[in-house]
């Protein structure tokens, strides 16, 4: 499933890949609850299993949700579905409340009819010395089932995908992997303190996760803006496996306004090409240029706005001279007291 990425490919646009932006995560999640029902409906028409790669964490919480409820008030069946899930906590007891196990029947399996058999979890209570193989049977049943038609993803703050931490390889597959200090940090409030975290986690490899036909990366909040804006408008790099899915053949970003503050269409979307020019929009390109060049706004000059790529705005508002004195009034009219 993965695409040849040419030159073009990679700087013809700002956004490397195909991005939905919804208002909030409820709207966001519903979107995707959908189209997953959507899918399982279709393969039931055809008489085939729908396989699904689902996901932990606060991230899709609101999407089991509402899958649960459309079982319940829309009749939508599981019986035709199998599940692989990303990951889980090493070493953890299956019931122990941290646990991905527990997650999952708690958000979604204890409320479907799903087939007990057709769910797939890492197993965290393994001995050490048979994890190699259980890796290895993870894979073949994967590859058994047809391969995943639908992996659900989440993202962390340093990028990772599953618990496929930075420096990951795009060839990894299902592994016993050691956990970041910041991924443990950003998880520790499943925990009483920091020190129960787990240090090592079972996770799908990104080769296993690249083998999926479709993949949805969810994200929310302000708090995954950065990591959002480095996976999507960057060059793809192991340091942020999250970027990786750029080389996939069918791939898309689902967010909320707050996770896609970032991204160039929202940050800076002049440099777009497709900006209206309203006072607000002005002040705050002139501002942000003022702050880049360290200059006051009524030093601008017409070549530092084309070199800031505002030539449109140029065009649009008079010379440099005019737009600054416009911006300093607005800038003067907002001082209060």
């Amino acid at each position: 499933m993965l695409k040849k990425v040419s030159p073009v490919d990679l700087t013809d646009s700002f956004e490397k890949v195909p991005v939905k932006i919804y208002p909030d995560l409820t709207t966001g999640s519903i979107a995707v609850a959908r189209e997953i029902a959507d899918l399982i409906r279709e393969k039931q028409k055809r008489k085939l299993t729908c396989v699904l790669g689902l996901a932990t964490g606060s991230t899709p919480k609101t999407l089991y949700a509402e899958l649960v409820r459309i079982h319940k008030e829309e009749k939508l069946s599981f019986k035709n579905v199998v599940t692989f899930n990303l990951d889980e906590y090493y070493p953890i007891d299956n019931d122990a409340l941290q646990s991905y196990n527990r997650f999952m029947r708690s958000h979604l399996f204890d409320h479907i009819d799903i087939n007990p058999k057709n769910i797939n979890i890492p197993n965290g209570e393994i001995k050490k010395e048979d994890i190699k193989s259980h890796c290895i049977q993870y894979e073949k049943r994967i590859a058994d089932a047809g391969g995943i038609d639908l992996q659900i993803l989440g993202i962390g703050n340093n990028g990772h995908i599953g618990f496929n931490e930075p420096g990951s390889s795009v060839h990894s597959k299902t592994r016993l992997i050691t956990l970041d200090n910041s991924t443990r940090i950003a998880n520790a409030y499943e925990f009483a303190n920091i020190s129960q975290v787990p240090r090592l986690a079972i996770t799908m490899g990104i080769g296993t996760i690249m083998k999926s036909k479709k993949i949805i990366l969810m994200a929310w909040g302000p708090g995954k803006a950065p990591v959002i804006k480095k996976s999507i408008e960057e060059d793809h790099t192991e340091q942020v496996p999250a970027s990786l899915l750029q080389i996939h053949d069918d791939v898309k970003f689902v967010v909320d306004e707050a996770a896609a503050a970032e991204l160039t269409r929202y940050k800076s979307p002049w440099l777009t090409g497709d900006c209206e020019w309203t006072p607000k929009m002005m002040k705050k390109a002139v501002v942000n240029m003022a702050l880049k060049l360290k200059k006051p706004v009524l030093s601008l000059t017409n070549s530092d706005y084309n070199e800031y790529g505002l030539s449109d705005l140029l065009v649009e508002k008079g010379d440099a001279y005019q737009i600054n004195l416009q911006v300093y009034y607005m800038l003067r009219d907002s001082i209060t007291g």
